[in-house]
């Protein structure tokens, strides 16, 4: 029983050392991952398209 109440001493102050992030820094970690995956997303759609269109115009 001491290891159990030992353990949930040290979480609770372990958790207490926790800084936790702000809504406004969720928020802009939020809009940079969204415009990051979207810029990277558009760019290999891109090289997908090239990489095609060349691949058909070798094949035909």
């Amino acid at each position: 029983m001491q290891k159990a109440r030992n353990y949930y001493q040290t979480v609770k102050t372990e958790l207490s050392k926790v800084i936790f992030p702000t809504k406004e820094q969720v928020k802009t970690a939020f809009f940079s991952v969204v415009i990051v995956v979207t810029v990277i997303s558009l760019f290999l759609a891109l090289v997908d398209f090239t990489m095609s269109a060349i691949l058909s115009s070798i094949i035909e």
